[in-house]
């Protein structure tokens, strides 16, 4: 009995948390100013368990997520991205806490310099994205998330996560390295 009134108050303390999907004031990134965010997923691998999502739904509400989150942007030079949507998978419904899979995104994110037609990073850098744990998915995206809705959820942490990227790396925007990071070298 103990375990069951626990376990409740664990869900509706978890149940209480909202969804993140604030977006919080930009970082520094110098003269960072957004050209065109390019994204493609021709080549997309969906997970076997996952639910299906057409390609062009991806492109489509990753470039929404890049945009919102990066054209608010307005430094004195054009950057561009060009995004790969890799692999994927939504979670299905499922079986409550026997079998909860969550949602998760692989994109690769290639940064270049508009002005001098060059690349910012040599290879594509890859990142993981996962929904992230709130009251509606702590049993699993699938049994309370449309594919549509862990599409926009992932889609805005990968948005996040770039951002991220971009600002770990302040010296493609005229802004000096961070201390102990060597700088990547520019192809």
């Amino acid at each position: 009995m103990r375990l069951i009134a626990a376990l409740a108050m664990s869900l509706t303390l978890l149940g209480a948390c909202a969804r993140n999907e604030t977006v919080e004031p930009p970082v520094e990134l110098g003269d960072f100013k957004l050209g065109f965010a390019v994204v493609v997923a021709d080549g997309v691998q969906k997970v076997p368990i996952s639910r299906d999502a057409d390609p062009e739904d991806w492109k489509r509400v990753l470039k929404e997520s890049l945009d919102a989150r990066l054209k608010r942007y307005e430094g004195g030079k054009f950057y561009n991205l060009g995004v790969s949507v890799d692999a994927y998978a939504l979670a299905p419904p499922g079986i409550p806490l026997v079998v909860s899979p969550k949602s998760a995104l692989v994109v690769s994110v290639t940064v270049w310099d508009d002005a001098a037609q060059a690349k910012l990073n040599a290879e594509p850098e890859q990142f993981t994205i996962f929904e992230g744990l709130d009251g509606e998915t702590l049993m699993g995206s699938g049994l309370t998330r449309t594919a549509d809705e862990q599409m926009a959820a992932l889609s805005f942490n990968a948005a996040r996560r770039i951002e991220r990227y971009l600002a770990d790396n302040p010296q493609w925007f005229g802004l000096p390295p961070k201390p102990g990071r060597a700088a990547p070298s520019a192809n």
